[in-house]
């Protein structure tokens, strides 16, 4: 009887994890997207998210939109930023050094701090319920609604994006800006165009993540911590790999859920928090370009 109740959490710990793997690796993706187009690892990345999540509680809560309207405006404010960041700070630094890139992205991060701080404030704010409330139950198992239909809508956009990039031809186009830029333009691709579509596609991809992870929450920013969450699968990866994206998000987050459910009470809630970080650094010390990556990163 024991041994039948430790196999059924298992399988619940087992399958949550999967769930929030699945979302820590589209946020990932948004990482990738924008390293791919632009060689930019964006540490921004989890202050995009939050910025968009008080957009989407500003059209919700103080506006007064009908929820699909303000999702769709809220699609819309991902896309103007995404443009905007690219357009204004990133076009400069095409062709200068890997690490005054970084430099930016941390300038930027703490600028978005700054933009939200001024806007809306350091209070808590509820974030509205776009997920139904009630879990989701399949036979004994439980699931918490936002982060099971967010983890199905995840597998489509796995599905979505590794079409757009293999598949068609402005798919492709990106894929060779990804690999050479001044082989791109030789080919007649315009590098800044393909760099700007990557900066919406990763905007965008932040929204998503807004709204699962913070479907019902308390908003505030420290919730900015999620991408710091994401940056272990996207090393762990590698840097340019969609679907390796996706493998490495389920490792994190099945090795998170196993930590939290049989570490956790040993090292008082420390060996969840920490796992991902190990996992990230061991991998880095045998295979420095991650697990899929196409090239060793550059150490700047």
């Amino acid at each position: 009887m024991e041994w039948e109740f430790f196999f059924a959490d298992l399988i619940q710990y087992t399958l949550d994890g999967v769930l929030k793997g699945l979302l820590y690796a589209v946020i990932a993706l948004s990482f990738i997207v924008i390293y791919r187009s632009g060689k930019i690892l964006n540490f921004a990345t989890g202050e995009i998210v939050i910025f968009l999540a008080y957009i989407i509680w500003t059209f919700v809560t103080l506006v007064h939109l009908p929820l699909w309207i303000a999702l769709l405006c809220s699609l819309l404010v991902a896309i103007v930023l995404g443009l905007v960041v690219e357009r204004t700070i990133f076009r400069p630094l095409i062709g200068q050094p890997s690490w005054a890139i970084i430099m930016v992205t941390i300038g930027l991060m703490i600028l978005i701090q700054g933009v939200v701080q001024v806007i809306w404030g350091g209070g808590e704010r509820p974030f509205p319920n776009i997920f139904p409330e009630a879990p989701v139950k399949i036979g004994s198992l439980l699931f918490t609604s936002s982060i099971f239909w967010g983890g199905l809508i995840s597998l489509f956009i796995f599905f979505a994006m590794s079409w757009l990039f293999e598949r068609t031809r402005w798919g492709l186009k990106l894929t060779a800006v990804a690999e050479e830029h001044q082989v791109a333009q030789s080919m007649g691709i315009s590098v800044k165009r393909s760099i700007a579509t990557a900066w919406i596609i990763g905007s965008v991809l932040a929204g998503f993540g807004a709204i699962v992870f913070l479907n019902g929450q308390t908003l505030t920013f420290a919730a900015a911590v999620i991408g710091l969450h994401a940056l272990p699968v996207v090393l762990l990866a590698g840097l340019e790999s969609i679907w390796g994206a996706l493998l490495a998000g389920l490792i994190v987050g099945i090795g998170e859920s196993w930590a939290a459910a049989y570490l956790d009470p040993y090292t008082d809630g420390a060996m969840s928090q920490a796992f991902p970080y190990l996992l990230m650094l061991l991998v880095l010390l045998v295979r420095p370009q991650g697990l899929f990556g196409w090239k060793i990163i550059e150490r700047v």
